[in-house]
């Protein structure tokens, strides 16, 4: 499938905040997919990752969710302070909440997508924010999937008002989210009776999904991938 890549600009409280939309050449409807950026910001890899989920029968829109602190907002995998700094420069509470919104109101205004078939994923960063946006927008998606995501005491409580399917992949021995925050999490899905899908690389690490990275891990990524396209196909193509 020929997919096209195009620039969109998305209107935001505090600015306008840069994407990239990918579709198939072959216009007509289909299920739009949000796909939220690494720590790292909206680097290659992830416009990759964009292009492949599109190419599965997707329309998929990734914000630059840095767009704050343009032009110089991109950091290589081996530039892991700066893109830790930059990213505890954001404000996850309203500002952030309000940046997901209007991704979300900019993909379900895109002609060639079902508006109400739209979901969620991201990676580190953006696995944390997909998460949030299953807490503060089930309303607004159908699914939604965080790879890796750190997840906020304040989003456990939230886990409440999560009214969609979830599916939330991590490593077993990722450092930044220790199993021991894995179980908080699955014990408060549990404890509400919600559905969620949970599923833990033993030897995984964080960023296990990306080929760039030294953590790449390659049995991880594949199976991940596999269950991510087949989540999405059961909550948005039906």
């Amino acid at each position: 499938m020929q997919i096209e890549e195009s620039e969109v600009t998305i209107s935001t409280p505090d600015g306008q905040m840069p994407a990239f939309l990918y579709q198939s050449a072959e216009h007509g409807q289909k299920p739009g997919i949000v796909l939220l950026m690494e720590a790292f910001g909206l680097t290659a890899h992830i416009r990759e990752v964009a292009a492949r989920i599109a190419n599965e029968g997707y329309v998929v829109l990734a914000p630059d969710l840095y767009y704050r602190e343009l032009p110089n907002n991109k950091f290589g995998y081996t530039e892991v302070e700066q893109a830790m700094a930059m990213m505890y420069r954001l404000n996850f509470g309203k500002p952030v909440e309000e940046d997901i919104r209007a991704a979300i109101a900019c993909m379900k205004s895109q002609a060639d997508v079902f508006s109400e078939k739209i979901g969620v994923t991201g990676f580190c960063l953006g696995g944390g924010l997909t998460f949030l946006a299953a807490c503060k927008f089930s309303d607004e998606i159908v699914a939604a999937a965080p790879f890796y995501g750190m997840v906020l005491d304040e989003w456990i409580e939230a886990i409440t008002d999560i009214t969609v399917p979830i599916y939330l992949f991590h490593g077993g021995v990722d450092p930044f989210i220790p199993l021991e925050r894995i179980q908080q999490i699955e014990a408060r899905f549990k404890e509400l009776g919600k559905e969620y899908t949970l599923k833990v690389y033993p030897d995984a690490d964080h960023g296990f999904f990306c080929h760039e990275r030294s953590s790449y891990n390659h049995l991880a990524a594949e199976d991940s991938w596999h269950e991510l396209t087949q989540f999405f196909r059961k909550h948005l193509q039906k």
